[in-house]
């Protein structure tokens, strides 16, 4: 028996519950790939550049990649512009909304496997332990314990399955939203160094 046969046999076993949550499983991979992928895109662990900016030593760039470098240089056209302050802080605070709004893409989607992996691997169990006790009543006195036993752990399969998803999406969603909330710090930390640089000259 090959690998792939053997992993579907245990999936068959395991019932509907277990391919969605190896449905789950898969779909969870994609997305933590696909989050570091636009991370390292966005440079939020590389924020030399922005900061070279807000110390008057770098060329802003407010079509770059880099998302601090990107919303510096923004928050840089405005300070500039015609408008008075209040509204340059209103615009300023819409840019850094716009900015971590894009950052947290793609959370959502892992809240919810967070959230419902472990209660499908719950379902598939309530409904193999019914299986096995239903069979358990079938069999009437010639009930082999054995038989039992091997339909609860198949049951119990799918409650372990649904933790093994959602624990790592748990963690990498906590690592998300830490990214998120340095940034955040760091780009309201950049702006209100510029607007009292500006306030000062």
């Amino acid at each position: 028996m090959t690998g792939f046969d053997s992993l579907q046999g245990l999936l068959d076993r395991g019932g509907p519950a277990l391919w969605v949550i190896a449905a789950l499983s898969v779909l969870t991979v994609a997305i933590i790939a696909w989050k570091l992928w636009r991370l390292a895109l966005a440079g939020v662990w590389a924020p030399g550049r922005a900061e070279a900016v807000v110390a008057g030593h770098g060329a802003p760039a407010p079509d770059s990649a880099n998302l601090r470098l990107r919303f510096v240089s923004r928050v840089r056209g405005v300070l500039s512009g015609a408008l008075p302050p209040e509204a340059q802080r209103d615009e300023i605070t819409r840019l850094a909304m716009r900015e971590i709004a894009g950052l947290r893409a793609g959370l959502r989607p892992l809240e919810l496997i967070v959230t419902i992996a472990p209660l499908v691997g719950l379902l598939g169990t309530v409904l193999g332990m019914i299986d096995a006790f239903q069979a358990l009543q079938d069999s009437g006195s010639r009930a082999d314990p054995s038989v039992l036993a091997g339909g609860i752990w198949e049951a119990l399969l799918t409650t372990a399955a649904g933790m093994a998803v959602a624990i790592p999406a748990a963690v990498a969603l906590s690592a998300f939203e830490g990214v998120a909330e340095r940034v955040q710090g760091d780009m309201e930390d950049m702006a209100t160094r510029m607007v009292n640089a500006q306030g000062g000259t």
